[in-house]
This record gives C-alpha cells, structure tokens and sequence, in this order.
C-alpha cells in the first residue's frame, strides 16, 4: 500500500511517496507555475505508482467547507493563475481513491502532532513566519476548520512604539503578516532578515508581534504546545525573545507549561507539511 502527498506551495509543489505506516520514502520539488503546467508534472510523477489515497496541504486561502459549492477550491489567491480553480477536483478526475484535503499549514501542525514537537500530546498550534504568516491547528486530534480554515496570520496586533513601517498586507495593511512576515521585515529595514542577524532590536520588535500572536492563539484555542516554523523562525535567537515576551504579556493569568516546552522550533523541520499530508491521506483511507 503507498500513499501520496501534495504539499502546494506558493513558489513549490512538494511531492511525495509513503509506506503503509505513513512513513517518507521519496519526494520531488515541482515548481509552481500554472495549474496546467504544475499538475502535469504532479501527475507524472504520481502516475508511476499504485496509490491508496492522497493528502493535499494547500496554500490558500482555499475552500474547506463541503457543503460548499466550491469546496476544493483555491478561492482568492494573489496568485491570479490558480484563483478559483479546482484544486481537489483536479486530483480526483485523475485518480479514484479517497484524497484528504486543508492547508498547508493545517497539515504541518498534524505532522508535528503525530510525529514531531507535539509527539503524544492531543492539539497543537503550527505557525509558519516566512514570507507570509500563516498558522494551522489541531484540537483534540481533530483539524481546526468550520465555514472556512483558520486565517492565523491576519489577526490584528498592536503595534510597537517605535513602529514606522505601514505594513505590507494587500487586504488589511498592519495585520500581522502585514508587518511581521518576511517581506515585512525587508521592506521595513532596506535588507533581508539574514542579513540583519546581529541587530538586537529588529528581532525584539519582531518578537514583540509574534508574542502577542501567541497570546491570542492561548487564550482562544488552549493549545498544549505551539511550533513556530518558516524562514524567518530559522533566527534561532527569536525563541527566547518571544518566550519572553508572551511571559510579559500574559501577566500570569493561565497556568501554562514551561515556555521552554509550550514554545518551539518544528521536530521535523522542513518535512513537517508533507508529513502531515502523508498522515492526512492515511486518516483519509481509513475513513
């Protein structure tokens, strides 16, 4: 038995082989042009095997609702190619087996649950702080969505007082991808987070942002651990930053784990979404 998985990204397609167990045995990067172009390659690559099911993890936003009329879809994307296209319809004209279907990262933060920073816990928060600001959930064993998926990285924050930037979010400006995602952190400063790894106090705003996100993620979904993931995370100095300053925030007033514990880099590193989808198409087939 082999299942497949599609981590879709923005700028790459992860695709990828499992055994039963749902264990990784091969995967290839397909980049992302035009659903044409890109599932021509997905289905090359996938045609060559006997699959039981498939996990998509999509970049979004997407339609998660099945009594939708337009469940599958990619819905209103920047990326004008694959806004409104029927993503999940796709992948089931061309293979008959049961396909899972949610975010990107929804399906990371059910890798690092099953497999990873979240291992034998029940619910999980995954927040990717890259060139966007997205987040996914997992609440007791099941995968955070309703009319539609959480929209993690959209939330609005409270802006520093030494705060100059406007924000970058085409849609709402200072949200929090607005003005702490990747390109944010560019645009603010004239150079890329690499290249301002030294600089104390762009990491401490940053931390600033990313602390209050947490404590609104805390205080409506009671996660028993949150996993920070993307590019930006990789500044490993930021951890302790945020820790402390979701401490400051919080002032006490739930009881938490040790925030060395609550707070935490991914266990699976870059594999954490295509982990998820391979577990998606497993919980899929078994549905």
């Amino acid at each position: 038995m082999i299942y497949g998985a599609i981590e879709a990204g923005g700028t790459k397609f992860v695709c990828a082989v499992s055994d039963e167990q749902g264990e990784l045995k091969e995967k290839v990067s397909i980049p992302t042009t035009t659903p044409e172009e890109t599932l021509g390659q997905v289905f090359a690559y996938f045609d060559s095997f006997e699959l039981s099911a498939i996990g998509i993890g999509s970049f979004g936003p997407i339609d998660v609702n099945p009594a939708s009329s337009t469940y599958g879809y990619v819905t209103t994307t920047p990326k004008t190619a694959w806004k409104n296209y029927d993503f999940l319809g796709a992948i089931r004209n061309r293979y008959a087996i049961p396909v899972g279907w949610t975010t990107d990262v929804n399906a990371a933060a059910l890798g690092e649950l099953k497999k990873g920073a979240a291992l034998g816990l029940s619910s999980c928060v995954y927040l990717t702080v890259g060139t966007g600001i997205g987040g996914g959930a997992v609440i007791n064993g099941e995968l955070l969505s309703g009319y539609g998926h959480p929209e993690m990285g959209h939330i609005m924050v409270r802006l520093h007082p030494d705060e100059t930037f406007a924000g970058c979010c085409p849609y709402h400006g200072n949200c929090l991808e607005g003005i702490a995602a990747g390109p944010a952190i560019e645009q603010r400063y004239g150079k890329k987070g690499d290249e301002l790894a030294d600089d104390s106090a762009v990491w401490e705003m940053e931390a600033y942002y990313i602390a209050q996100a947490l404590m609104n993620y805390t205080l409506v979904l009671s996660p028993e651990r949150i996993v920070l993931g993307g590019g930006v995370m990789k500044q490993a100095q930021l951890f302790q930053l945020i820790r402390q300053e979701f401490e400051k925030l919080m002032g006490g007033y739930v009881e938490l784990p040790s925030l060395e514990e609550y707070i935490v880099p991914p266990a699976l590193g870059d594999n954490a979404g295509i982990t998820g989808c391979l577990l998606l198409a497993v919980e899929q087939l078994a549905k």
